[in-house]
């Protein structure tokens, strides 16, 4: 079976929630949150990640409109997500990532926490679906 290593972004103009899987490329989990400061500082953080965890494909969460469209948020996410991609020369693959920051959202208020003190932690659960979401239909696709 072969070692799955993807790196999963949530990527907003402030923060980049980043989540990593398991060799298996079952699992998700979140790893941590960058705070914005340079594109060279973002990459050189995310570098040192790739490394350690011997990423293969970056996974980046794509925020369609509720209509099913590229609105402009989408378009600058491409855009990021294209230049990291290169900065770093790993392939890319997109997910459609609408409402996964609710989901977080969610997650924290069922946990009694409020969310609007823990973005940190939101955007690292938003990659967490995100990447998810991509292994799940990787596995579903081994499946069929």
């Amino acid at each position: 079976m072969p070692i799955i290593a993807a790196l999963g972004l949530d990527l907003g103009h402030r923060r980049i929630g980043v989540a990593g899987c398991d060799g298996t490329g079952l699992i998700a989990t979140g790893l941590t949150t960058i705070h914005r400061t340079s594109f060279v500082r973002d990459i050189q953080q995310l570098q040192v990640i790739i490394e350690a965890r011997q990423v293969q494909i970056l996974v980046a969460g794509l925020p369609y409109t509720m209509a099913g469209q590229l609105g402009s948020q989408a378009r600058r996410t491409q855009t990021l997500a294209n230049r990291i991609a290169k900065a770093v020369e790993l392939p890319l693959e997109y997910i459609d990532e609408r409402l996964t920051s609710y989901e977080a959202e969610a997650i924290l208020k069922s946990q009694g926490i409020q969310p609007s003190h823990h973005r940190d932690w939101v955007d690292r659960q938003a990659a967490t679906l995100i990447l998810q979401q991509w292994l799940d239909q990787k596995q579903a696709l081994k499946q069929s």
